[in-house]
């Protein structure tokens, strides 16, 4: 016999304790578990999406700044063409910093709202549109590039000089595509 078998005799009872002791709570992990999942997959509107996404804080703070963001929450449908944190670091130095002063308001406002549509277009539908009246009521123009290589043919769809990087994220107030740049209308 092994010097070894009194403790494994000991060791057993312990254990099986131990996972009593445990198991609620292990139970209430995997409850507070499923909870956050259930919120996570829970529909959010446009605001709520873009703050869980995290790739939109400058875009968030824009929209804060210029007072829509109360209109992001509304009832909409929007379709919202959301430049990332990235795309709005490529801006020249000083152009964020200085739309986010005060006495800048209103052109904040026409630049943001030259990012929303009234209504829910998702891709498929963008592909069959020329252009899309923005709710700073300027049209957006969109064009769908197609490139071919030998194993595929892809399709991307650009709105003004950005290209959507991602579509198609649905929320329960309307619908946003992701843009690899920020559009700015002219005056």
């Amino acid at each position: 016999m092994s010097p070894c078998m009194p403790m494994m005799w000991w060791v057993r009872p312990m254990r099986r304790m131990m996972y009593a002791a445990c198991a609620p709570a292990s139970a209430r992990f995997a409850e507070a578990a499923a909870e956050n999942r259930e919120q996570a997959s829970a529909p959010m509107d446009i605001l709520d999406t873009a703050l869980a996404a995290g790739s939109f804080k400058k875009l968030i703070s824009a929209a804060v700044a210029a007072g829509i963001g109360e209109t992001l929450k509304s009832a909409g449908p929007f379709t919202i063409f959301a430049p990332t944190d990235a795309a709005f670091s490529e801006l020249p130095t000083g152009v964020v910093e200085d739309l986010l002063k005060p006495e800048n308001k209103s052109r904040l406002q026409a630049i943001l709202t030259y990012h929303a549509v009234a209504g829910r277009y998702l891709a498929s539908d963008l592909a069959n549109v020329r252009t899309l009246k923005t709710l700073n009521g300027k049209d957006l123009p969109l064009r769908i590039d197609l490139n071919a290589s030998r194993s595929e043919l892809r399709a991307t769809i650009r709105a003004g000089s950005a290209k959507i990087a991602k579509a198609d994220i649905s929320c329960t107030n309307g619908v946003i595509h992701v843009l690899d740049r920020v559009l700015i209308p002219t005056d």
